[in-house]
Formats: C-alpha cells, sequence, structure tokens
C-alpha cells in the first residue's frame, strides 16, 4: 500500500494534485508517523475538481504493475470512489463486493469530497443503498450486477447532475455555510471543515513526509473523538478475507 502511495503521490506533485492522507491512514500519521500497526486500508482525499483532474491522468501515469479501478476501467465496479490495485497481488475483502471485480489487487482508496449539505449526502447515499442490498443478497451474479449498473447509473448520469445543478444556483447564498463531506452517493458523510484541511501541510508517514490537513488535531477530534486513544483489538473488524502475493 505504501509502495501505491507513493507512485500516487509522484504523480499529484508532477500535475500539481492536492490531497491529504485521511481517515484511519491519517490517525496512523499522527498517532504512529505511519500506519495504524494493525490497520489493513489506505484512505486519501482529495477535492472533486482535483479527483476528476487525476482520473483522467492516472491511467496514462501509472506503470504497468498498477491499475486504476473506477467505474470506466471496471465494468463492474460500483462504488463512487476510486482506487488504485496492484497487480502483482489478490486480496479478496469479507464483504464479497468485489467478487466480479476486474482488478482484485492490493489497494488504496481515492475518496473525492465536494461542498453539500449533509441531510443532502444522506439522501444520495440512500438513492444507492438499494445495490449494496442486491449485491450482498444475489445468487445470480450477472443478473444482480445488471441491477446495481442500472441504479448507479441513473444516479451517476442523472441524479446527482441535477442535485449539484441546482447546488452551482444556490452556492453564492451557502456556500460558507455548508461543510465538506465525502462526494455523493459514498457511503460516508463525517462533516469536514475546510479552516482545518487548508492550506495543507505535511506529516511523517512510514519515513516520508506527506500532506495533511494543517489543523489534524482539531479534524480528527470532529470526526473520531479521542482519536489518540487506542481501540479495543479485540473488537476490530478487518477488510481483508484473502490475500495473495505474486512475484
Amino acid at each position: 500500500m505504501l509502495d501505491i502511495l507513493l507512485e500516487v503521490d509522484r504523480i499529484c506533485k508532477k500535475y500539481d494534485i492536492p490531497y491529504w492522507l485521511s481517515s484511519g491512514t491519517l490517525i496512523g500519521a499522527m498517532r504512529h508517523d505511519g500506519f495504524i500497526p494493525w490497520d489493513d486500508d489506505l484512505d486519501i482525499e482529495m477535492m472533486r475538481k482535483d479527483y476528476l483532474r487525476l482520473m483522467k491522468i492516472l491511467p496514462d501515469e501509472l506503470p504497468d504493475w498498477l491499475a486504476l479501478q473506477d467505474d470506466e476501467t471496471d465494468p463492474n465496479y460500483f462504488y463512487f470512489y476510486a482506487k488504485v490495485r496492484d497487480r502483482r497481488s489478490k486480496l479478496l475483502e469479507q464483504n464479497a463486493y468485489d467478487r466480479m471485480w476486474k482488478e482484485q489487487g492490493i489497494y488504496i482508496d481515492i475518496f473525492p469530497m465536494e461542498q453539500h449539505p449533509i441531510w443532502l449526502h444522506k439522501l444520495t447515499e440512500k438513492t444507492v443503498g438499494h445495490m449494496y442490498k442486491v449485491w450482498r443478497t444475489s445468487t445470480d451474479d450477472k443478473k444482480a450486477i445488471r441491477k446495481v449498473r442500472r441504479i448507479f447509473d441513473f444516479n451517476n448520469r442523472f441524479l446527482f447532475p441535477l442535485f449539484r445543478g441546482l447546488l452551482s444556483i444556490l452556492s453564492p447564498l451557502t456556500s460558507s455555510l455548508l461543510p465538506l463531506t465525502s462526494a455523493m452517493g459514498i457511503p460516508f458523510h463525517n462533516p469536514r471543515f475546510a479552516k482545518e484541511i487548508f492550506p495543507l501541510t505535511t506529516h511523517a508517514f512510514e519515513g516520508h513526509q506527506l500532506p495533511v490537513p494543517h489543523d489534524a488535531d482539531a479534524h480528527l477530534r470532529h470526526i473520531f473523538g479521542n482519536y489518540m486513544q487506542l481501540p479495543d483489538l479485540t473488537k476490530l473488524k478487518p477488510h481483508v478475507g484473502q490475500i495473495e502475493i505474486y512475484e
């Protein structure tokens, strides 16, 4: 995961695309100067306009051992955020959502962030929630993916652009009042605040100086509370179900 991150970091620097370590990865940076020792994923965030730029750049810039995974590169992928995957490996998750995806290597997550009301974000979660139910309960994967793709496309091509268009009309009146949160359709709605994120700074992560919010402490406390307190290690829920590393 660190190897993947460093490649993405190189590309972001080359094209002046700002991003920052987020969620458990940011906790790891601030608490451990690297990964949380028992963590098994890696997350970064960036503003949606930068994310859209990066999605166009990555396919041509990634080395052969890495692959971009989003709804454009993988026909069965139905998340509203992207992954960069290591083709020299195979990782299957506990939830089995990845069982028909083209790319299944070790990955990092790239989350687009945008400014909109939390209530609207929760509404977009509900408009895509049936996708996950269909995928969890299906006994016919090919039939299920067709249903999932119809829901995804309706939201991605019609409903979410409609919401964004309405917000753009209202934004001169509301922009200063709205928090940042995950882009529409992503099932995480913890509010972030631009004044805690920007301007970005750097912090040690596994021996590298990588971008983090400039007030990472306040940022993390708003989302997680006392993030410096270690969790109950007997209650951890790993993502990974099966993993293989190839030469």
